[in-house]
């Protein structure tokens, strides 16, 4: 019996970020489901504040040579690799010069956001759709951690849902407690910048709130289940999350054994309906 294939799609992971809620998640949950049975795989961007001597990166060729269109211009990409220590598990990087080459995350050193913020998310959102279906590794679920990861299962659903490589593919969101990072975004710029292929403005109408944009209700809109990540959500998240409809998981603690076993199940769950 073939094992069942399961992305994980990350802003951020330890060793290679600073410590959160979401690098120790997406750290541990990955080796654990290896460790039961699932066949695991990580994308995420390859930031300049990852040492890639140290790390031991390297680019996958076959993979690179990709170009990448933001507002009408083009962005290469590259593809890089690095196995996770004392993990039989690869995670896969997504660069390029122009988005992730400086020396900083998502703000620069005085806390301000980074202006091209909403092109860098776009880019690699489009970037990590693209890279599936060049591994020829269709997933049986995706899981989203982290704003800039929220436009993957509208993508999912919309632009790439004829797409044979994601025919059996189930996405889920874990909502956290982050900077509001789309604050600073301008709604009409993003929507357009956000909509690919034959997409307008107007399918995107579920990342759009009264003045500006909220991604994690337009990521919640689209996925098939959605994960509470932070305490702090086990309120006003819970009840937007079951007015829509959607399977949830409400946050799990801190334990790694409890809540990997429950996130576990609840991949299973969903990959078999």
């Amino acid at each position: 019996m073939d094992k069942k294939k399961v992305l994980i799609v990350t802003q951020e992971m330890t060793p290679y970020s600073v410590a959160s809620e979401i690098s120790r998640i997406t750290r541990e949950l990955p080796q654990y489901c290896h460790e039961n049975g699932l066949e695991m795989r990580v994308l995420m961007p390859r930031f300049g504040t990852i040492n890639e001597r140290r790390h031991r990166l390297h680019e996958v060729v076959r993979l690179s040579g990709m170009n990448i269109i933001v507002d009408e211009d083009d962005y290469p990409l590259i593809i890089k690799v690095a196995s996770l220590p004392n993990a039989r598990l690869q995670v896969y990087f997504l660069d390029n010069d122009d988005f992730f080459r400086r020396k900083s995350t998502f703000a620069d050193s005085s806390g301000k956001p980074h202006a091209d913020n909403a092109d860098r998310m776009v880019f690699f959102c489009k970037g990590v759709m693209e890279t599936i279906k060049k591994f020829g590794w269709p997933p049986n679920l995706i899981h989203c951690h982290g704003w800039m990861t929220s436009l993957i299962p509208f993508y999912l659903k919309t632009a790439y849902k004829d797409d044979t490589i994601f025919a059996k593919s189930k996405v889920v969101y874990s909502l956290y407690e982050e900077y509001a990072y789309e604050e600073k975004f301008s709604a009409d710029t993003f929507l357009h910048k956000a909509a690919i292929n034959d997409l307008t403005v107007d399918d995107l109408a579920a990342y759009r709130k009264e003045g500006g944009i909220n991604l994690q209700d337009g990521a919640s809109k689209y996925a098939d289940g959605v994960i509470l990540g932070s305490e702090s959500l086990n309120g006003v998240a819970t009840k937007k999350i079951t007015d829509l409809g959607k399977p949830m998981l409400t946050y799990q603690g801190k334990e790694k054994d409890a809540y990997c076993g429950a996130y576990f199940d609840f991949y299973n769950n969903l990959m078999e309906d």
